[in-house]
């Protein structure tokens, strides 16, 4: 009799320690993807993403956007830049590459007069920064 409540037992700790294991493959494969995809960000832009958060906080943009990973950053004003790398345009004005998101930062007015963006006083490192935490989310 024990035999036979032992097996159940035995296979519900199998399949307990086969989903554990499955979870941590797949946190393993995320932060090795997420890093190359951070690597990658950097290296087209020429930024540091690891210097964003507290940019994003200094120039207000947390204040008018919805910013992925940035606490507080839950602005309606703006539009939420939450997928911004597989964008085709950037406020549907310039094609979406490194330089040109680079550029709309440091000046929107340049690219579009009217726009509600700021001119922020940012310098092009910084928005280099930005652009390659936005690129890397």
């Amino acid at each position: 009799m024990a035999d036979v409540l032992a097996f159940p037992v035995r296979a519900a700790l199998t399949v307990a320690a086969s989903i554990a294991a499955i979870a941590a493959f797949e946190a393993v494969n995320a932060a090795r993807y997420n890093d190359q995809h951070t690597e990658t960000a950097s290296k087209m832009t020429g930024g540091n993403a690891d210097h964003a958060p507290a940019l994003f906080r200094r120039y207000g943009c947390a204040g008018c956007h919805t910013i992925p990973g940035i606490p507080g950053a839950d602005g309606q004003a703006g539009a939420p830049l939450s997928g911004l790398s597989k964008r085709v345009y950037i406020a549907g004005v310039l094609q979406n590459t490194p330089d040109n998101l680079v550029a709309w930062i440091v000046s929107p007015h340049r690219f579009s007069p009217q726009t509600a963006m700021p001119e922020t006083g940012i310098s092009e490192q910084e928005a280099r920064d930005l652009a390659a935490y936005l690129y890397s989310q």
